[in-house]
């Protein structure tokens, strides 16, 4: 009965180990809301499609790595990425062939592999590749911003909060700066212009912008390790993608910002250090137990004396 009453806290610590599980749960539950909720919206096909591309990217760059390094082909095989990757391209990317979504998750993938300064990747993988489809292929590939109807799109955020709230990466802040920033800029020009609020509100509502800010502005191992420089990162990308949205009216305009800015990752990192962020925590020394003897013998001090035994109660 003991063991049933303590089995919800042993699932939460075993969650929270590492920040990916509760992406990987969100991102499932926005691909059956998705799913269950819009005719022009995912299918399984796609989602089997973007798991191949992303597994093969995540198999054949960890053996290469290995290799170079004399470790066996598989150790260190990261899945729980390349499901977080599949996963996002899936529910964003609208594509004409279903080679598409393998393509974009392969290229995303094999790109963290490639593209690297000071052991980390540079670009997030689902959005780079995303964008290479949108630049590569045109027409052919596409995301949709308008997913899912108002009580959905709720749902969405509330789930996707909860998951980046609970997360050990503890990402908000860059979450909070991008839509903040975004949000500003889109009013501020709103009433600069004399324009209805419901123009604001409506670029605000998107499901794209929901999996964009939560699911890969956040991602720890492509955005700076300093909260400031999250901050900074955050207030750049939302900039230029609404000037994307004023300007020349960018299909996909906060992937297309956050794929040109990556670069100041790395640069943000080097102006302000801080502590690189690994997906799972390394775990404290045990501390030993200490048995009913070692409370008991220091109390008897003949025991101690003529045996030699030095134990304190620390």
């Amino acid at each position: 009965m003991d063991a049933v009453a303590r089995l919800p806290l042993v699932l939460f610590r075993r969650l929270n180990a590492d920040a990916r599980h509760w992406q990987i749960l969100a991102l499932g539950g926005l691909f059956a809301l998705s799913f269950l909720t819009s005719d022009f919206g995912v299918t399984p096909a796609s989602l089997v499609a973007a798991f191949a591309g992303a597994f093969a990217a995540q198999l054949i760059g960890t053996a290469w790595l290995n290799r170079r390094a004399g470790k066996p082909a598989l150790v260190g095989l990261e899945w729980k990425s390349a499901a977080i990757t599949a996963l996002g391209i899936t529910i964003l990317l609208r594509a004409s062939d279903v080679w598409i979504w393998a393509a974009a998750a392969f290229v995303g993938v094999a790109l963290k592999f490639v593209v690297r300064v000071n052991r980390k990747h540079v670009f997030n993988p689902g959005c780079i590749g995303i964008v290479a489809m949108m630049l590569l292929l045109g027409k052919n590939a596409w995301v949709s911003p308008g997913q899912w109807g108002q009580a959905p799109l709720v749902a969405g955020y509330a789930m996707a909060l909860a998951a980046l709230t609970l997360s050990s990466a503890k990402r908000l802040d860059i979450a909070l700066g991008f839509l903040g920033g975004f949000a500003a800029i889109l009013f501020a020009r709103a009433a600069w212009l004399g324009d209805p609020m419901a123009i604001p509100m409506h670029q605000m509502s998107s499901g794209a912008l929901l999996i964009f800010a939560f699911f890969m502005i956040t991602d720890p191992r492509s955005t700076p390790d300093s909260r400031m420089g999250r901050v900074l990162f955050a207030l750049a990308v939302a900039g230029l993608a609404a000037w994307f949205i004023i300007g020349p009216n960018q299909r996909g305009a906060p992937l297309m910002a956050l794929a040109a800015l990556a670069w100041l990752t790395p640069l943000l990192d080097r102006l302000i250090p801080a502590k690189k962020f690994e997906w799972t925590a390394v775990p404290a020394p045990a501390v030993p137990l200490r048995t009913h003897i070692d409370v008991i013998r220091p109390l008897a001090g003949a025991a101690d004396e003529t045996t030699g035994d030095e134990r304190r109660v620390a």
